[in-house]
This record gives C-alpha cells, sequence and structure tokens, in this order.
C-alpha cells in the first residue's frame, strides 16, 4: 500500500473505520466461536505472521523479537531501494536485510519498484525501467549466500500506480518485464499482479493475457487493506476465476493486509488471520504504514512489544494443524490448532464485545478433565509497550463427550483473547516434538501420510547447486535451559542407499546426517539421532540439501519430525 496516506489510503483510513466500528458494535454480545478439534484443514504454518518492510538494517527489530512469531515471509524492497516510506531515508534493502530473515527462519519477496524514490511511482522510460530491472536482478545472482529469496515481486499495485499513458498497459508492461527477469534469472518464482484490491474484471484480463503470453505467475498476489469480510469471498471468486480460464491452481500471497485504523488493534487482526488462514493463503503480511525496524508496529523504536505482540506470539506457539472454526457473529471470529503431541487446543479470537462463548468440539483425545487458561492482550498501540499479557482466568473443567463450551465475559472488541486448553494432568514443560511440515520450508514441498507423526511431513528435497535451488527446512525450537539435546529425526529414505544432509544451528558449523534405506516414501518410523548444543530460549536448527557454506546433500530423505529430548 501506499507509504504516505494518500488520497486512496486515506479513504481506506475512512472505510477501515467504518469497518472496525460497524462490524463489534457493543450490543452485539452473546456470539459464539466453535472449535471443531476433529476438523483439521492444514498444517500450522504461521502463513498470516509476515510484513511488508517487516525488518530494516541493523537488525531492527531484535532477533529476540522475531523468534517468537515464527515469522513466515517478508515483502522488502529491491537491492539498492530507493523507495522513502513516510519521509523516512530509504531502508530495508532485500540483500542486507537477508541474514537476519535467514536467521529467524523468514524467506522474503523481493519489490522490484521500490527502486523509486516516490510512491506513487514516478515512470521515467522503458530504458530506464528495463536497466534497473537488469541491475537488480544482477545484485541478486551476485549474492551467492542469500537462499530465503522466494519470488521477485515485478510491480506493486498497478490499479493504482501503473501510468498507462507514459508506458502503456499494465499486461504489455507485465509480459515485458516478466520476460526480462527470466532472461536472467529463470529459476526464481514470480509474484503478481499484486493489486490494490481485489477485482475480478482486472484480474480476468490479466489473467487471460498472461496465460496467453506463457507469463502467468507463480504466486498470485493482492491486497487486503479494507475490511476483512471480503477475504473469503475474494479468495473463492480468484480460485473460480482460476479454474474457468483453465489455469492450474497458483499460490496465494496477500502480501499486505490491515488498514491503519486496524493494524494495531488485536481483535481486529484476530478477524484477518483467520479468514487468511481459512482461505488457504500461502503467506501474508501485516501492510506498512508508519516506521521502519518495528515489524510494522509490533514493537515499540526500542524493540518492546506492543498488545498485538502478544497476538502472534500466540500465533507463533501453535503447533500441529489448524483446526475449523466456525462463528454465528460478524464480529467474533478466531483461528485455533490442535498439537496432538502434547495435546494442546490453542486459540485466539475477538473483534467482539460482552458475554461471548467458545465451544470446543472434538477434545476426547485431552482426558474427561482439562485445565482452561483465558489471557487477553490489549490494543495500547504501536508506542506502548506490553510486557504480559493479562491472564484472565485458570480453572479446571470436565468434558462431556469431547465438547467444552467456556464463557467469555466482558470481552473487549479490541482486544485479542487466547484460550489454552490442556489435560488437567499436565503437559510437557516444553515443546519436545517440532513437525517438519509446520517449520520453515524452502523450496521442497509439504506433503500428507497417514503414518506421518501428526499427518504431515516435508518431501521433494532437492538442490542443484545454487541459492536459488537450495532446498532446507528451519526449525524454531525453544528450549528451557542450555545445555546438549539428543536431536531425533524421524524420516524416510527410499533410494536403496543411505542418503545424507547437512545439519547446523544458529548459524554455526555444519555436521552431516546419514539416512540409512527404509522400505518405502511417505511411510514412517525410521530414525536416527544426534546431539546439539542449544542455548536458552530460541533456537534455529536447519536441516539442508542445499545451503551457504554446505557442500551438499546426497540421495534423498523425507522429513517428519524432529524431537529434543
Amino acid at each position: 500500500m501506499a507509504r504516505t496516506l494518500t488520497a486512496l489510503a486515506l479513504a481506506l483510513v475512512t472505510t477501515a473505520a467504518t469497518v472496525v466500528t460497524g462490524a463489534t458494535p457493543a450490543a452485539a454480545a452473546g456470539a459464539t466461536l466453535t472449535v471443531d478439534v476433529s476438523r483439521p484443514f492444514r498444517p500450522v504454518t504461521h502463513a498470516a505472521t509476515g510484513g511488508l518492510y517487516g525488518l530494516a538494517e541493523n537488525d531492527r527489530p531484535a532477533d529476540s523479537t522475531l523468534l517468537p512469531l515464527k515469522v513466515n515471509s517478508l515483502t522488502q524492497p529491491a537491492p539498492g531501494v530507493g523507495q522513502r516510506p513516510n519521509g523516512q531515508p530509504p531502508g530495508g534493502d532485500s540483500l542486507l536485510i537477508a541474514p537476519q530473515a535467514d536467521r529467524v527462519g523468514a524467506g522474503q519477496y523481493i519489490r522490484m519498484p521500490d527502486i523509486y524514490p516516490d510512491f506513487p511511482y514516478r515512470w521515467v522510460s522503458w530504458d530506464d525501467w528495463l536497466a534497473k530491472v537488469d541491475t537488480m536482478v544482477r545484485a541478486r545472482l551476485a549474492a551467492t549466500t542469500v537462499t530465503n529469496v522466494l519470488a521477485w515481486e515485478l510491480w506493486n499495485e498497478p490499479d493504482y500506480t501503473w501510468n498507462t499513458s507514459a508506458a502503456g498497459p499494465f499486461n504489455d508492461g507485465w509480459v515485458r518485464t516478466y520476460r526480462a527477469v527470466r532472461a536472467l534469472d529463470p529459476l526464481t518464482p514470480i509474484v503478481g499482479p499484486s493489486t490494490a484490491t481485489y477485482n475480478r474484471s482486472w484480474m480476468q484480463s490479466f489473467l487471460t493475457h498472461a496465460r496467453d503470453t506463457g507469463t502467468l505467475p507463480d504466486i498470485i498476489c493482492w491486497h487486503e487493506l479494507q475490511n476483512a469480510d471480503r477475504i473469503a469471498a475474494d479468495i473463492a471468486d480468484y480460485r473460480n476465476l482460476e479454474a474457468s480460464l483453465g489455469i492450474s491452481p497458483r499460490r496465494l500471497s496477500i502480501n499486505e493486509y490491515a488498514a491503519p485504523s486496524e493494524v494495531d488493534v488485536p481483535g481486529r487482526i484476530a478477524s484477518y488471520v483467520a479468514k487468511l488462514e481459512r482461505g488457504g493463503a500461502e503467506s501474508a503480511h501485516r501492510a506498512f504504514w508508519y516506521e521502519y525496524g518495528t515489524m510494522n508496529g509490533l514493537v515499540t523504536g526500542n524493540s518492546q512489544p506492543t498488545g498485538t505482540w502478544w497476538l502472534y506470539k500466540w500465533y507463533g506457539d501453535m503447533a500441529g494443524n489448524m483446526v475449523t472454526t466456525t462463528t454465528t457473529s460478524s464480529g467474533l471470529d478466531g483461528f485455533a490448532a490442535y498439537d496432538p503431541t502434547r495435546k494442546i487446543v490453542n486459540v485466539v479470537f475477538g473483534n467482539e464485545s460482552g458475554t461471548n462463548t467458545v465451544e470446543l468440539t472434538g477434545i476426547g483425545a485431552l482426558g474427561s478433565s482439562v485445565r482452561v487458561t483465558l489471557l487477553s492482550t490489549p490494543a495500547g498501540g504501536r508506542f506502548t509497550a506490553v510486557s504480559a499479557p493479562t491472564v484472565v482466568s485458570t480453572s479446571t473443567r470436565e468434558v462431556s463427550d469431547g465438547r467444552l463450551s467456556v464463557s467469555v465475559p466482558d470481552m473487549d472488541a479490541t482486544s485479542a483473547y487466547q484460550l489454552l486448553v490442556e489435560p488437567a494432568s499436565g503437559v510437557p514443560a516444553y515443546q519436545q516434538r517440532y513437525e517438519a511440515e509446520n517449520a520453515s520450508v524452502f523450496r521442497a514441498q509439504r506433503l500428507t501420510s497417514s503414518s506421518a507423526s501428526a499427518g504431515g511431513y516435508v518431501g521433494r528435497i532437492d538442490n542443484s547447486g545454487t541459492p536459488r535451488t537450495d532446498s532446507y527446512v528451519d526449525f524454531v525450537v525453544n528450549v528451557p535451559t542450555a545445555r546438549t539435546y539428543t536431536l531425533t529425526i524421524g524420516y524416510a529414505n527410499a533410494t536403496g542407499e543411505t542418503a545424507t544432509q547437512g545439519l547446523a544451528y544458529n548459524g554455526g558449523p555444519w555436521t552431516t546426517v546419514s539416512y540409512p534405506p527404509t522400505p518405502s516414501w511417505g511411510q514412517f518410523g525410521a530414525t536416527v539421532s544426534t546431539t546439539v548444543s542449544l542455548r536458552a530460549g530460541y533456537n534455529v536448527i536447519r536441516l539442508a540439501k542445499g545451503s551457504p557454506y554446505f557442500s551438499g546433500g546426497t540421495g534423498y530423505a523425507e522429513l517428519d519430525y524432529i524431537e529434543l529430548t
């Protein structure tokens, strides 16, 4: 979106303010959010934990504020960035922030038009633009230790910023730019069209032209800045349009979401995340409205957590599978996950006032008695530090026929709430098992198998020797004490020969993990073990077929999970 409050942005502010107040009237109490734990719909990937210009140079914000969030991905300005958001100096250069993004397990899209200093972008000429494209792509190709680039974003908000009178129709400009990038870099995915809003007729024209010219983006993108309630209909409409045009399903990114009046309101953000998760977005990024170096307002200028940070921390704590949530209200909404290894149900919700209910079903595996903890986090804004969420209540409750009803009194529509439901007998003191499909996965694939732990695994882990095809999985783990841990890896390897991968943690030296043959692909039960020396708190463990400073693995192995004991 605009990095200054242009006329369009001001309209969005007004619209968003109407949405927030209109969707959450004080009198609209008595709503129910149903969480069906028996209906998982995809693995936890923290899809909506991302940000536009989320990182700034000089490691801002601090790694310690990012690791708990399990940052999925970022959209960052192009190498040699000229963009001056809100009058700030240019910053957030994708190649300069890459080491920090790598340390916290985040991928990034490179936004190419941010080579220009102004917004809306000021077109110069085709010779100027194509020369800039050439310079940007060559700079990325020369950065041989940068492996976390997910895609090139060829333009931003062309329905608002493209100068048709000077540059010609956008659809033709897309083809010309696409081919210029592909001439230098045939490997990195391309994302687009990155429109300011979803518009069916605009998208149909774009897709038809891109299909007919062989320039379809690998990842489809648009922005959801006005109204979270549009997300489900927009995604469904896009999927119908895609199918009607004979286009194979594209990966989906909403790489800017939430208006200025919403982005720091935890209750409203809970509604956005719920709808983005249900819609199947592969990634979604908080819109940039204010200052660099704060992960879009999740931390204060001195890296202290805000109220909204805690919502994303609760999201980051989710493991296992996202489970189905439904609501009886146009306001109340939320998202939830179930970790079957620890038997923890984690529900995050908000956007409603008064006394409301969370109805849990399918929780029989937790036993007949459960511990229920309810927390809240306020909408204090981006300048107010919140040292911890508020514990609203703790109780022990009986489960009947796998069901539990929890009343949540005196809700504030701007606050977000977390409901944790665990066996009353207790859960492990720290998470020991980390599913591969929950980790940060680079150039491999999340797959399913009935024999896999939690039903998912990561396969097709390959590499052809360039930083654009390095294949690896980053596990962000959290341990209570600094010591040596036994690392057990669940895997499959049906090559008939021992396969190898590289193992490194916290950017340290590489060792080799060997995987003896197993009977078949996608059939799990085999494990190998080694040791790792971890610091107290958060660590990043990488298993790689290819990675900077690692010569490369051999053969093939599929990853089910890692376990730290």
